[in-house]
């Protein structure tokens, strides 16, 4: 297949989880011979932190302004066999009108912020990369989240079809790693700050840090701001990119994972954070939501806390046991959870929408 993506960033995994998600995809994409061509508009803050300038299999087109590569896009599309508009991609409008008068490939529009479209629409808020018709005319919708988004998708915003795309993982960046004194820590986390994440956060890693003084707690990430509850033993470490990643995990004992309010409200929403962790041979301790049992078995690949007292208990577990736990979800997320197993669901439901994958292309 020659697929085209207009998205957000693919260049940079500064301050979003699109990026790490879309290399992955990428990677297993053009191990199976398909070629991607991704259009992303070249924003300061993502210029200031690029770890990534070439795509494997494909073409990385940076732009300033949309109406500079209005024509290749135009040219691009009518070559390909799929067309993907993504969530919060800064030229979404623009993007879809291409994409809609497509004249032989199949439209799709990928969400990978579900809930929060989700949530925004029905809070009345403006969402700018969801036109006025909603998403009735793309002949797939796929979504980060599964379970109630899916029906939501449909109901709300009139997909015709809608099916999940779950986070994952790429095991040739996130693997197990030796420790590096900066990272080593009792309980880690990592993630970029979010509002509608910090009451949970305070609850699962704050708190026991206040209550734990003699543990070292870390904390990775960007936009953390200046009011943050910090404590004496909570340490912080501005942005680790994904290199950066199994060493951050081998330094933990424990990593918490925090869903945003509003995928922990719909379900079924693993953060692709979970399976990095795990895949790097990391003791995950999660906040829970209906569905993470199709992901893990809570107790035996997986800790589940539901409060500062739990993630306190974690603490307490032995070694033998959280080596166990570490290396049971390991397994689980290398043969479940990998990209080229998103990339198994991706083409099964290209399929079914009549894309063949029998084009050769020279």
């Amino acid at each position: 297949m020659k697929i085209v993506v207009f998205g957000l960033t693919v260049s940079s995994s500064w301050g979003n989880g699109h990026a790490t998600l879309w290399r992955g995809l990428c990677r297993a994409l053009a191990r199976r011979g398909h070629a991607i061509v991704f259009f992303e508009r070249d924003v300061p803050y993502y210029r200031e932190h690029r770890d990534l300038t070439s795509l494997p299999g494909g073409d990385l087109v940076l732009f300033e302004d949309f109406a500079e590569v209005r024509g290749r896009a135009e040219r691009a599309v009518a070559e390909a066999d799929v067309a993907i508009v993504t969530s919060y991609c800064p030229d979404a409008f623009p993007a879809t009108d291409i994409v809609l008068a497509a004249p032989r490939a199949r439209r799709v529009f990928y969400d990978l912020d579900t809930p929060v479209t989700l949530d925004r629409l029905r809070r009345g808020e403006n969402v700018d990369y969801i036109g006025s018709g909603g998403l009735a005319e793309f002949d797939l919708v796929l979504s980060y989240t599964g379970g109630g988004a899916l029906d939501a998708l449909r109901q709300d915003l009139g997909a015709r079809r809608a099916v999940p795309l779950y986070g994952h993982v790429d095991p040739e960046v996130h693997h197990p790693a030796a420790s590096q004194l900066q990272y080593r820590c009792d309980l880690s986390y990592l993630g970029t700050y979010a509002a509608d994440r910090q009451t949970a956060l305070t609850s699962l890693f704050v708190e026991p840090a206040r209550q734990r003084p003699e543990r070292r707690f870390l904390i990775g990430g960007a936009q953390y701001p200046a009011d943050f509850p910090w404590t004496e033993n909570i340490h912080f470490v501005r942005h680790v990119p994904p290199g950066e990643h199994p060493a951050f995990f081998a330094g933990s004992r424990l990593t918490l994972n925090v869903t945003r309010s509003a995928m922990a409200a719909m379900g079924w929403c693993p953060s692709g954070r979970l399976f990095e962790a795990t895949a790097c041979g990391g003791g995950v301790i999660s906040d829970h939501w209906d569905g993470l049992e199709d992901f893990f078995v809570p107790g035996k690949e997986i800790l589940i806390a539901d409060s500062g007292a739990d993630v306190e208990a974690a603490l307490d577990c032995g070694d033998a046991e959280i080596r166990r736990i570490a290396e049971a979800g390991r397994a689980r997320t290398l043969a479940d959870h990998t990209s080229d197993r998103r990339v198994d669901a991706l083409e099964r439901a290209l399929a079914e929408i009549g894309v063949s994958q029998a084009t050769e292309y020279v």
